[in-house]
């Protein structure tokens, strides 16, 4: 390739991407290592302060609100990542059943809650919830036989806040699932119906593995999203009945915007950094391969 080509090559390829590694550097790789570097020291939320070195990284495994507070996200995470992907995939799979206008506006009743911002599924699931005249305690009672305050009680309030959180974010998913689905050509499916493969049998052996690479995409997306919740609990529960549903973000808010204790919070903001990626990539990598 002539020398001048390449150049002209090299300097529209600096012209377009320049913008965004600028940005990405600014906003994410400075951020990081600034908070890394925190991490090691005591220092307040705002203003410099004393090296510590590991010593924080050590308090954590004394700290037992930090520790209970990560078994309350795995236990959040264990309620949603695997139950949103099957509802997905379900809500996708009967919403392509439909024909023409009907299966817009299915597809759109799904995908509603996920455009609105959490402060109003917070009031609308308040009302719903509600001890004395929420529509939802209608059906507990005649289960149970009386009413329930679910975010007050320790028993109900994580798995409360895990379905309300997969009301509210499923529709997404059920995109994600239409299209992996529409993608699956019509040949192969004609050609397994000629095979003798119908109903479950051809779920299990031709629609499954196809959309295989959607599903490891949903599960990753959402493990990623569940390790950090926050903004539903903050509101529903503010991490109560006695700490019931206090997760990591929370505490990392709450060591350094309520506490000052930058570092500290710093500390536990890397570690969760570090098991997101961790999980994440080893997650995507276990389920990546089709099934058998």
């Amino acid at each position: 390739m002539p020398a001048p080509r390449r150049r002209g090559q090299v300097r529209d390829a600096l012209i377009f991407t320049g913008p965004f590694v600028a940005a990405y550097l600014v906003l994410f790789v400075y951020p990081t290592a600034r908070m890394v570097l925190m991490s090691f020291t005591d220092a307040p939320l705002v203003g410099d302060g004393g090296w510590v070195g590991l010593n924080n990284y050590f308090r954590l495994g004394r700290d037992a609100l930090f520790l209970k507070s990560v078994g309350h996200t795995f236990y959040f995470v264990a309620l949603t990542v695997v139950p949103t992907t099957l509802l997905g995939l379900l809500i996708a799979m009967g919403v392509l059943r439909l024909r023409g206008a009907l299966q817009r506006i299915a597809l759109a009743a799904f995908f509603l809650p996920y455009v609105l911002p959490v402060s109003v599924v917070y009031r609308i699931w308040e009302w719903m919830l509600d001890p004395q005249f929420g529509i939802v305690q209608y059906p507990v009672r005649l289960i149970i036989g009386h009413p329930v305050a679910m975010w007050a009680d320790p028993l109900w309030a994580m798995p409360s806040v895990a379905f309300i959180t997969i009301w509210w974010t499923n529709g997404f998913n059920v995109l994600l699932f239409v299209a992996g689905l529409r993608n699956i050509s019509q040949d192969v499916l004609d050609a397994a119906a000629l095979d003798g493969a119908r109903g479950s049998a051809r779920f299990r052996h031709i629609v499954w593995p196809l959309i295989w690479p959607v599903t490891a995409l949903v599960l990753t997306i959402q493990l990623i999203l569940q390790l950090k919740i926050f903004d539903q609990i903050y509101l529903m529960t503010q991490g109560g009945p006695f700490n019931s549903t206090y997760v990591v973000v929370q505490y990392i808010y709450r060591q350094a915007f309520q506490s000052n204790h930058g570092g500290y919070g710093a500390t536990v903001a890397v570690v969760l950094f570090a098991v997101i990626a961790a999980l994440s990539t080893l997650q995507f990598q276990a389920v990546r391969a089709r099934p058998a």
